[in-house]
């Protein structure tokens, strides 16, 4: 089994900046694609940002060039640097996390999902 633990959500001033980490534990081989999700009230999920294994990045366009992904392949970590923050940005926000248990048996991961309110 896998497990992820997010944390590092909260309430900021629009204009502010917010750190999320999401930490990956259990019997995985290998990881591959992570990613950052969010779902507002009465939206569906949507993808805010992913990361290959090889640093490969994607941004939804509502988010290019305030946040900021990245990844600890040492810690089986990925990270979510949100600037520039905006009320629209008030989410939950999920991260999301693929890879390989040893047996090769392929796991989907999701986080618990950490509150992010960002006040005008």
């Amino acid at each position: 089994q896998v497990q992820l633990v997010e944390s590092g959500g909260g309430l900021v001033q629009a204009g502010g900046s917010l750190r999320l980490s999401c930490a990956a534990s259990g019997s995985m081989f290998s990881i591959n694609a992570m990613g950052w999700y969010r779902q507002a009230p009465g939206k569906q999920r949507e993808v805010v940002t992913t990361i290959t294994s090889g640093g490969s990045t994607n941004y939804a366009d509502s988010v290019k060039g305030r946040f900021t992904i990245s990844r600890d392949n040492a810690k089986n970590t990925v990270y979510l640097q949100m600037n520039s923050l905006k009320p629209e940005d008030t989410a939950v926000y999920y991260c999301n996390v693929q890879g390989f248990l040893r047996g090769y048996l392929r796991f989907d991961n999701w986080g618990q999902g950490t509150q992010v309110t960002v006040s005008s």
